[in-house]
């Protein structure tokens, strides 16, 4: 071989090196995981609502991962980081702190069930430019001109402005006559506060509703005695009963059950998913809850079989609450950004999720996948769920409902 070949082929054995270089270059900058934050309460009160947002976030993942990752980052799998925000604001604003300082390589994040909780969280994931995605209902969270937030549900004051007057029209197609006069008994956390200076303000006045007994209460209810002793006395047409912890919620309707209010003596309805949550049953009777009703943002509905059944399978659980079919979204979502960024970089991520437009919603009920200028998503609905024959079961918006409304005779 002479010189020149020998140089030809130098080179040639040293750009293919280089070719397979390059290569390797990009394969690495395609990382074979993308982390991804799960903040929620795994201990203390709220710990249930946490659990069951662990298992959509697991379900989401899994799927997403079986159905080829993230293709535009070459089939990249999603990982899960689990971090628990305690019950308490400053728990919740000490593990955003630890998430953001620990775990560097995440992307995006969900969280964290309370609006309390999500409002401590996201002074920090903000500072940190990690977009969070929040099934939480406080209309503050996306009132503070914040650009790392992203609210899938409706607010709480949106929330009130479609529900109400829906089950105002509810009650009067049943019964022939609206309700007049209502008590609304809730605790003090920001979604049941921003919710009810939506009805306050604004709705009861509208549907010609007079408030006759309002009380509030913090978190743990150690005693409803006092509170459902001033609605049996006041006798209103209507109750609200707004709780977000499960151990609230069950004192509430035993003693709605021991003072003889329940089954409909006095139609009762909630703001919350905590009224519907299957530990429910473990304090009260089928019976007992039958007929009430709660205005949500989201719950497993008619389209959703296939994951309720695999929720049921997997889990044991009975039903799909809100906090998983929300939270098995999010995945799916933060998917959609990831491919759309192109980029394992949280801020790329972010932007995906501000320029977003991917269509109709699957797995919330009404509205786009886009987010507005505030970060809410576009014309997001509600669910108005009811108990009935010991499940409580999707009876409107009537497109994803399962079961016919009704309403309760007062008697």
């Amino acid at each position: 071989m002479n010189k020149t070949s020998k140089g030809l082929s130098r080179r040639t054995v040293l750009s293919g090196a280089a070719a397979v270089g390059l290569a390797g270059v990009a394969r690495a900058q395609a990382p074979a995981e993308i982390k991804v934050g799960l903040i929620v309460p795994l201990s203390g009160i709220y710990t249930r609502p946490g659990q069951v947002m662990k298992m959509g976030a697991e379900m989401g993942i899994e799927h997403i991962n079986a159905q080829g990752g993230i293709k535009a980052l070459g089939g990249a799998k999603l990982k899960l980081v689990v971090i628990d925000c305690g019950d308490t604001t400053e728990k919740a604003k000490n593990a955003a702190q630890r998430m953001v300082a620990q775990e560097p390589d995440l992307v995006a994040a969900t969280g964290a069930y309370l609006s309390s909780f999500t409002l401590a969280v996201t002074e920090v994931t903000e500072r940190a430019e990690l977009p969070v995605l929040t099934l939480s209902y406080s209309d503050l969270l996306t009132d503070r001109g914040f650009k790392y937030i992203f609210q899938t549900a409706a607010t709480a004051s949106r929330q009130s402005e479609l529900g109400l007057p829906t089950l105002m029209k509810l009650a009067e197609n049943a019964s022939g006559k609206k309700p007049k006069t209502v008590a609304m008994l809730m605790d003090n956390t920001a979604t049941s506060v921003a919710t009810a200076k939506a009805l306050k303000e604004r709705l009861f006045a509208q549907e010609g509703l007079q408030l006759v007994v309002e009380e509030v209460w913090t978190p743990p209810l150690s005693d409803a005695t006092p509170l459902i002793q001033k609605v049996r006395s006041a006798k209103p047409d209507l109750l609200l009963f707004m709780p977000n912890a499960v151990s609230d919620a069950k004192l509430g309707l035993e003693k709605i059950s021991e003072f003889g209010l329940g089954q409909g003596k006095i139609p009762t309805v909630s703001f919350s998913i905590t009224i519907a949550e299957p530990d429910m049953l473990q304090s009260v009777s089928p019976e007992t809850v039958q007929g009430i009703m709660t205005i949500v943002a989201n719950w497993g509905s008619k389209g959703h079989e296939a994951l309720i059944a695999e929720l049921k399978a997997k889990y044991k659980e009975p039903w799909m609450t809100q906090n998983v079919i929300s939270t098995y979204g999010d995945m799916w979502l933060m998917k959609e950004a990831l491919e759309k960024a192109g980029k394992a970089d949280r801020n790329a991520v972010a932007q995906a999720f501000r320029t977003m437009d991917a269509g109709p919603s699957k797995y919330y009920p009404g509205g786009q996948l886009k987010f507005d200028e505030k970060g809410r998503r576009v014309d997001a609905g509600v669910v108005i769920v009811q108990w009935q024959s010991g499940v409580p079961v999707t009876v409107y918006p009537p497109e994803l409902a399962q079961a016919q409304p009704f309403w309760p005779k007062k008697s």
